[in-house]
């Protein structure tokens, strides 16, 4: 489209208060000439658009017009938009040249538009995968349910005695003040979400490609199966047999040394393949677990890239940063699937009744390896124990998750202080485990363990990560964990919340963040009963 040029000439020449004849004069060309360039019925260029630049007293850039061509493209494509369908719209070239500040609000607007629309689908999409939020709402509408069976029963029995019927009333004042609660919650997250997010993050872009699969990618545990049997045809699955398959097949080397090296990107670490000298080189403090699940994933990786790619290739995945994020995640996932085999590992899993520490003694892996695979066991008509997944750093922020349906995991930040995650860190490479029940009566078996790694050296300060898996509290039997634990009695649960910000527990002693609280509601319900340790300056 062509730079509105003229009308800019124009606009400038009538704020100046110059005749046609006169800039025309100065130019050096005709006035009837200079007339055809206002009216943009001639191009203008070169050293006479520096002429009447100058004459104007404008910067060349200022009448070029190339700083207004995607202006004039989004005006363009807003006034297009059937929103706005039988207005009469003005030409956007003349808008941008006659109104240019009208021209770029109009612009701002439609990005704001569409970014709002975005940000609607956005929520739409978390309502739908968000663990968290669907559980909250669910327990909105279980509450709004009970108010209403007790109402109506106040309405249509009569002859209630006085004290069933203060029963029925306090049941409604308790689910009443319950839905206050949660209400709370829920409009604090979406009030969280509007400050801080805009779209979707690459993150959660992965996040929810992971949750709509149910963690379960059937294409890659049939590429699992197929390139287990190619590395056992070398010998026993295992770190031999990986090193042989990996020289024969792609003339990967293994090395094996002290001290630290870095990888292509820079970054130190335990392990990292040069692609340049095909040398898959590990820190000689890398653990057996680890020596084997990367060795697995590289062969996964060299072996079969299209496969990964099949699965990566969405829609959802929309940016070149969830795609990578994607590819590394669906790498480990395949690696997983062959150090894992569905069939076998999910009887070995149901055998030793989910005992994770012989599971990964059985298999040659770590604790986190075992709970990652005992999550995707999800397929359907042969499913393992459904388990949620949650990993912290040392500093407590949410580093992994994986939901379970009805339990409140949260997807970032920091979760319940109560919850074991936290407390594995105190006996680090011991199972800790627990029975937390949440405001709603909902009770779940939570196990974790902190697993720091094996540090190079004695400067290598080896930071630890806390995994925990949970399941709900009627499947806890099925496992070693429910042993010795009186699962029917409920008076020695962890009253738990999902995190401090959404807990509806105001009189927790371990809150450690105040509670979401609505603006204009009376200061006497906005302030939370956070204990007074929390305040400023004042000592424990």
């Amino acid at each position: 489209m062509r730079a509105p040029i003229g009308l800019k000439i124009s606009s400038r020449r009538r704020a100046l208060g110059v005749s046609q004849a006169a800039l025309a004069r100065r130019a050096g060309i005709s006035a009837s000439y200079l007339n055809l360039i206002e009216r943009n019925k001639r191009h203008v260029g070169g050293s006479l658009l520096i002429r009447l630049a100058e004459e104007l007293g404008v910067e060349l850039s200022e009448l070029s017009g190339d700083a207004e061509h995607r202006l004039i493209a989004e005006l363009d494509e807003a006034f297009a938009d059937p929103v706005l369908e039988g207005i009469d719209m003005p030409a956007s070239r003349d808008l941008v040249a006659q109104q240019p500040a009208a021209a770029r609000a109009i612009a701002r607007l439609r990005r704001a538009y569409l970014g709002a629309t975005a940000n609607a689908d956005s929520y739409a999409d978390r309502l739908r995968t968000d663990p968290l939020l669907a559980q909250l709402l669910h327990r909105i509408l279980s509450g709004i349910t009970a108010v209403r069976s007790t109402a109506e029963i106040l309405e249509d029995v009569t002859d209630l005695e006085e004290g069933e019927r203060n029963r029925f009333v306090a049941t409604i004042t308790r689910e009443t003040r319950g839905l206050t609660d949660v209400a709370r919650s829920l409009i604090g997250q979406f009030e969280i979400d509007a400050r801080g997010r805009r779209t979707l993050s690459p993150i959660r872009e992965l996040d929810d490609l992971i949750f709509e699969r149910d963690n379960y990618f059937p294409g890659l545990e049939a590429v699992a199966a197929a390139l287990r049997a190619e590395i056992e045809a070398s010998g026993p699955f295992g770190e031999a047999a990986l090193a042989a398959c990996l020289a024969a097949k792609f003339g990967v080397s293994i090395a094996r040394s002290a001290g630290r090296e870095v990888d292509a990107a820079g970054f130190p670490g335990q392990y990292h393949f040069n692609s340049n000298t095909r040398t898959m080189w590990f820190q000689a403090s890398a653990g057996a677990a680890t020596r084997q699940f990367q060795l697995t994933r590289l062969y996964a990786e060299l072996s079969a890239a299209d496969a990964i790619e099949r699965e990566v290739d969405t829609p959802q995945l929309s940016t070149a940063t969830a795609r990578r994020l994607g590819y590394r995640a669906l790498s480990s996932y395949l690696a997983g699937a062959m150090v894992f085999p569905y069939a076998q590992f999910l009887a070995d899993a149901e055998a030793q009744r989910y005992d994770i520490e012989t599971l990964r003694q059985l298999y040659t892996a770590s604790f986190e390896q075992v709970a990652h695979r005992l999550v995707s066991l999800r397929k359907p008509g042969e499913p393992g124990l459904p388990f949620g997944f949650l990993r912290s750093d040392a500093a407590g922020r949410l580093t992994k998750h994986f939901p379970l349906p009805g339990l409140p995991l949260p997807s970032a930040g920091h979760a319940c202080p109560r919850w074991v995650i936290y407390g594995a860190f105190r006996t680090p490479r011991t199972l800790a485990r627990q029975i937390a029940q949440f405001a709603d009566g909902s009770r779940y078996l939570f196990i974790a363990s902190a697993q720091p790694r094996q540090g190079a050296g004695y400067a290598d300060h080896a930071i630890p990560t806390s995994v925990m898996l949970a399941c709900d509290v009627l499947h806890a039997d099925r496992t070693v964990y429910g042993a010795g634990l009186d699962l029917g009695d409920s008076s020695a649960d962890v009253p738990v919340g999902p995190s401090c910000r959404l807990c509806p527990r105001r009189d927790c002693a371990d809150r450690q963040e105040e509670a979401f609280t609505t603006a204009g509601e009376p200061a006497a319900i906005r302030a939370p009963l956070v204990p007074r340790r929390f305040d400023i300056g004042e000592p424990d």
